[in-house]
């Protein structure tokens, strides 16, 4: 049998994907990026009050890196602040998933939904 391309973090949260899911009522922030056509998409769901990230679910569509990074995201949001930043680093996401040079855009991809998640929770009241 082959190796996996990917370390034990990545298939970990691949596997696992905690965080998976949709939030839904009136003030949670939906922001997504990305394609499927082009074959990365991510789409993040985030419920705040006072300014601090109270839920955050994923829904992906793409390599098992990607899916690893935006499990990871939510796992680290709950408790803090509601910021466009992610709660890790794409460098951090990078070393810890080992991600090639070539699927960094995925990383940037996952960035990119968190952003307009933030954006659409401080829309909703959540600052």
């Amino acid at each position: 049998m082959a190796p996996s391309p990917y370390n034990a973090p990545t298939r970990h949260y691949f596997e696992t994907a905690p965080g998976a899911g949709v939030l839904a009522g009136a003030s949670v922030g939906r922001g997504a990026a990305g394609s499927r056509a082009h074959g990365t998409w991510v789409q993040f769901d985030l419920d705040a009050a006072g300014g601090r990230i109270t839920a955050a679910r994923f829904l992906a569509f793409g390599c098992p890196h990607t899916i690893a990074a935006a499990s990871r995201v939510t796992e680290l949001a709950v408790g803090r602040e509601l910021e466009a930043g992610l709660p890790v680093s794409v460098a951090d996401l990078r070393t810890l998933f080992e991600v090639p040079v070539e699927k960094l855009g995925r990383l940037l991809t996952v960035e990119d939904a968190w952003a307009a998640a933030v954006g659409a929770a401080r829309h909703r009241g959540g600052a």
